[in-house]
């Protein structure tokens, strides 16, 4: 989910950045987070994606006259928009045999980031023969309505048309329309996504099983709406992944909270703080400094990659200060080591994102003002952050202001379901692997309980945000190796099965 005005960027959003946070207005009342696979990249490089080159050159680009309005019958619902798709056709066994294709079905963000920073159907379609196919996420990247960004994003008339119902049917035509084409009918498709796109690979599943055979469904908290999750526990994670780091180290974040609202509140306070933080610009208040930390600390979590553990980076420089350094000292150590040596640092970095982040900033913005209402806060004792409980009426106000519409905030849970998922989906789902890292934040609400022998469960304690679908690197773990190929072990069984029911049936 993906959204960042100045005003928007809040501490939540800062969480996610990824997936990190936030919407529009107010950051008082719109503390809402964002997904994304991967932090947001900048100038430094993240993990085992270092040094890895682009594969963009293996994949034809192709657009595809997509119908504005999937559910509606009115004269402009008719208005079409060119969607962006991609095709790496080189490991196809062909329709005549069948081989299965592999979908990445595309997030908050342009198709480009999703084929240089996943890994996984590249380096699994050999072994299936598979056709690897990237669909870009309508009002994202290039697969923009109406003509231009601008007038897409307009107002409320034009972002109408921006849900993830509507996408997941442009999903479906897409593929329907690839695989009349290739003669591909009979072809099984396995349909994969990561943070919001995991949610959206699930969801696509269960909507549309005449059309995608399986879903691998990566750090997928399709349980963050209505009170189904508690809303401090992307938070409590955060805390407890800093907590397993050093107690040391969480016992001095906890205090430095109250520590920079009493220096702030000193003669010359934020002249003091700024010159210790070594800020690019002077600090304006507290929050702002406040924010700030609580992004890094949120970011660090969600992407500890095992080649690149931030947690632990940032823990051993806050411990391995002087016996005389003050909490703030300690705090400062934590963001030079977190963001490497600099002869400053700025704290606005995060709200003022690339132009590519921009746009994605802005349709997250929409979406959970609109139908990705997840409720996060916190209280005042339960994580090592300051309290600040999630506000729905605040929330929808801040969503009033800035769009003329209030959030549905029951609407993921009605058309989707999310309440007694055991029980529901035992009876009518199959086919998907929801995969979590208990170290991602977000894991807190995935789906952590296998709920029959085809709605597989699948985490390791130490992954983080969509570990399992990244690149992957020779000093991968063991325990992300073998979380890795069991799903494609299950993937497999899922394309067999399918093989036995054709030969079968014909």
């Amino acid at each position: 989910m993906a959204i960042h005005r100045a005003s928007v960027h809040s501490i939540h959003w800062r969480c996610l950045l990824l997936l990190l946070l936030l919407t529009c207005v107010s950051t008082a009342a719109m503390k809402t987070p964002r997904l994304r696979v991967m932090r947001r990249m900048k100038d430094r490089k993240v993990g085992d994606m270092a040094g890895t080159p682009s594969p963009k050159a293996d994949y034809n680009v192709y657009y595809y006259n997509q119908t504005l309005d999937h559910f509606n019958y009115r004269p402009e619902s008719y208005t079409t928009f060119q969607q962006k798709y991609v095709i790496n056709s080189n490991y196809w066994g062909g329709a005549n045999s069948s081989a299965p294709i592999f979908v990445y079905l595309g997030d908050e963000s342009a198709i480009d980031d999703d084929i240089r920073t996943t890994g996984f159907l590249s380096e699994n379609a050999p072994k299936f023969n598979a056709l690897i196919v990237f669909i870009e996420h309508r009002y994202y990247g290039k697969s923009v309505p109406f003509g231009s960004r601008d007038e897409a994003f307009r107002d409320a008339s034009t972002l109408g048309y921006f849900s993830s119902s509507q996408a997941l049917a442009d999903y479906a035509e897409i593929i329907l329309a690839i695989k009349k084409n290739l003669s591909a009918e009979r072809s099984p498709v396995i349909v994969v996504g990561g943070s919001y796109g995991g949610m959206l690979a699930a969801w696509f599943r269960l909507k549309y099983p005449h059309i995608a055979l399986g879903a691998l469904a990566s750090s997928a908290p399709i349980l963050y709406f209505d009170d189904i999750t508690p809303q401090d526990g992307y938070y409590s994670v955060v805390t407890k992944d800093f907590r397993d780091a050093s107690e040391s180290c969480y016992n001095t974040i906890r205090q430095s909270w109250s520590e920079i609202d009493r220096v702030s509140s000193e003669p010359n306070g934020l002249s003091i703080l700024s010159k210790q933080f070594m800020t690019c610009n002077p600090i304006t208040s507290a929050s702002q400094l406040k924010d700030y930390l609580e992004y890094m600390y949120c970011e660090a979590a969600q992407y500890a990659f095992p080649s690149d553990d931030s947690v632990l980076k940032i823990c051993n420089a806050i411990d391995g200060t002087s016996n005389n350094t003050d909490i703030i000292g300690k705090v400062v150590a934590g963001v030079v080591s977190y963001n490497g040596n600099s002869s400053c640092y700025d704290l606005n970095a995060s709200n003022n994102p690339s132009d590519s982040d921009e746009e994605t900033d802005d349709g997250w913005d929409w979406q959970t003002c609109s139908e990705m209402v997840m409720p996060m806060g916190r209280g005042s004792n339960d994580t090592m952050f300051e309290a600040a409980p999630f506000d729905l009426e605040a929330f929808i106000q801040g969503c009033k202001s800035a769009y003329s519409v209030s959030p549905r905030p029951h609407w993921i849970t009605t058309q989707f379901g999310g309440h007694d998922i055991k029980l529901i989906l035992e009876r009518f789902g199959s086919n998907i692997i929801f995969s979590n890292g208990l170290r991602d934040p977000y894991s807190s609400a995935g789906v952590l309980t296998s709920i029959s022998d085809s709605l597989l469960a699948i985490y390791t304690n130490e992954g983080c945000h969509c570990l399992d679908i990244v690149q992957s690197s020779p000093d991968d773990p063991n325990w992300l190796v073998m979380q890795r190929r069991r799903e494609i072990e299950i993937i497999s069984d899922w394309i067999k099965q399918y093989y036995a029911d054709l030969a079968a049936n014909h």
